[in-house]
């Protein structure tokens, strides 16, 4: 059977816990990643995901911001999370899963959003997401871990390719978007190196979507989205990869979050 693995920034997983639970009853997912817990690890949720059958987890929250979290059906081992920036902000977790008899390594992060202003000189928020990104780079390209089965998810908050924005043009100065953007995104691809698993079901030259604004009272009908959520894999799980979900759906829920789940299935 495949192995699935879904990644969805629930931007406060309190909140959405009923969103959640309907989603984990619907599509069942082996492992869900969040991103946006936005709660300390003693008031994160952990009763009712257990009772949904997710017994395994792996934490790494904050009082009122930031926040991810692993959970999955099946044991958890080498969890670790990782401290960014010199921040002390919750935005990485780790977990080694096994598939199909293999471990497999999950790395959930949560990108620096970077603010409005698309200038590390007059906006500190960009700069922390460009360093962050730097770091992100050093350390893959240190530890080389797609050398080994590995899945890297989360809400990496940029929108790289011209067909993951509603409006190339109109966005290139925009947060999420900029050419300086991409290209610190482009070096920690390359640093793995990295399978996008979205583009290898979805071509490139087809728009593709994961966000879409809580500005945008007609989100559905204007459609101007980004795909700020990504699943890469290691080289290695490639010929794994078998299917992808993208459940869009889900942003017309009661109480949403601006964020779609994504879902991708490997088969062992």
């Amino acid at each position: 059977m495949a192995f699935k693995i879904a990644t969805w920034n629930i931007n406060s997983v309190r909140l959405r816990m009923p969103l959640v639970l309907r989603y984990l009853q619907s599509h069942g997912p082996d492992v869900l990643c969040l991103q946006e817990t936005k709660c300390r690890d003693g008031e994160f949720p952990s009763g009712d995901l257990r009772a949904a059958g997710y017994e395994h987890l792996a934490i790494n929250g904050q009082k009122g911001y930031h926040g991810v979290a692993i959970a999955s059906r099946h044991p958890l081992t080498r969890i670790d999370k990782r401290e960014f920036c010199a921040k002390g902000d919750a935005r990485h977790i780790a977990a080694t899963v096994s598939v199909g008899g293999r471990d497999v390594a999950i790395h959930n992060f949560y990108v620096p959003a970077g603010g409005d202003i698309a200038d590390p000189e007059l906006n500190p928020k960009f700069a922390h997401k460009l360093s962050f990104l730097d770091e992100m780079t050093a350390l893959i390209s240190d530890e080389k871990w797609a050398e080994t089965p590995s899945v890297l998810v989360g809400d990496l908050n940029i929108a790289p390719l011209e067909t993951d924005v509603w409006n190339h043009k109109a966005l290139l100065k925009v947060v999420s978007h900029t050419p300086v953007e991409v290209e610190r995104l482009r070096r920690v691809f390359e640093a793995g190196p990295w399978v996008d698993a979205l583009r290898t079901q979805v071509p490139p030259e087809q728009n593709l979507y994961t966000w879409w604004s809580y500005r945008s009272p007609n989100w559905e009908t204007a459609n101007k989205g980004r795909r700020l959520d990504h699943v890469w894999l290691s080289a290695d799980l490639k010929s794994s990869l078998t299917d992808l979900d993208i459940l869009k759906e889900a942003r017309g829920w009661e109480r949403p979050s601006d964020h779609v789940p994504v879902m991708i299935s490997l088969t062992p």
